[in-house]
């Protein structure tokens, strides 16, 4: 399977997401948790950017401040040129996490229309807009089927769906594959790419693979353990067509030692050295 990555884009048209000397600090009864510093960042339309770096970094946070489940200590940050509350109203984004997270007493379609039902769509929209997007990630013909049914991989997938039912402009994906083996992921890797490459949409993804960081993304931004600093935002100079096995290549590899090299001054950066 071959899968191509969108067209280029205008970079000199506003960033869809854009942060500015972004600073998060979390109060908690044992003392400040300072999660994010000095966090610079523009995310162009059409982008699939990826975050990589150690457990705790605020990988999650921020994708987190993006979707206005976090606010913020200082600095600022915009979504579609608005606040992150304004376009969370505005339904601007889907957001898949790390686990589907799917009711197991609805079956699939019902699970995809239910935001749908939450914005006011009438049935026949619901059914419609589900329709297309369990399209969209394979699962056409799944509908009826519950949860339970399906395996992990394609439940994932579901979950996918039902970010992309109500058509935002930006995903937002939280180590959506990370629990699962590396065959199905492999195979999620490449169908997340050719799904890339149909909509068009503005991507952000978490995760802690370095090959899955430089296979599926345009920019892999590498951030250092807490406080969360951006160390490094490395442009992917990979061809649009991106078969698993470019992962071999002197090009993918070269690209995958700048990542964790990032790392390793993320972590020299924290111990003074």
């Amino acid at each position: 399977m071959r899968t191509s990555a969108p067209k280029s884009f205008n970079l000199t048209a506003p960033p869809v997401i854009s942060a500015q000397n972004l600073d998060l600090v979390f109060k908690t009864s044992d003392g400040d948790v300072h999660a994010l510093s000095d966090v610079n960042l523009d995310i162009q339309k059409g982008d699939f950017v990826s975050f990589i770096g150690p457990s705790g970094c605020g990988k999650t946070t921020f994708l987190r401040v993006i979707a206005d489940l976090e606010q913020p200590t200082r600095g600022s940050i915009t979504v579609q040129g608005t606040t992150p509350h304004k376009a969370r109203l505005d339904r601007a984004y889907g957001y898949v996490f790390q686990q589907p997270a799917l009711y197991p007493w609805r079956k699939i379609e019902d699970n995809v229309t239910l935001p749908l039902e939450i914005m006011g769509y009438t049935t026949a929209e619901q059914r419609e807009r589900a329709a297309k997007a369990l399209e969209l990630v394979d699962l056409a013909g799944f509908g009826k089927k519950f949860p339970w049914q399906l395996s992990g991989g394609m439940q994932q997938r579901a979950s996918i769906a039902r970010a992309l039912a109500f058509d935002a402009d930006i995903l937002l994906m939280d180590e959506p594959f990370g629990a699962l083996d590396e065959i199905v992921r492999d195979h999620l890797n490449e169908q997340l790419l050719a799904l890339w490459a149909r909509t068009e949409k503005t991507i952000c993804f978490v995760t802690h693979s370095i090959p899955e960081a430089v296979y599926l993304s345009t920019r892999i931004v590498v951030m250092s353990p807490r406080p969360g600093r951006v160390t490094d935002a490395i442009e992917s100079t990979l061809p649009k067509e991106r078969p698993l096995d470019i992962r071999e290549t002197p090009e993918f590899l070269e690209i995958a030692q700048r990542v964790r090299d990032g790392l390793r001054t993320g972590h020299a950066y924290e111990e003074g050295v």
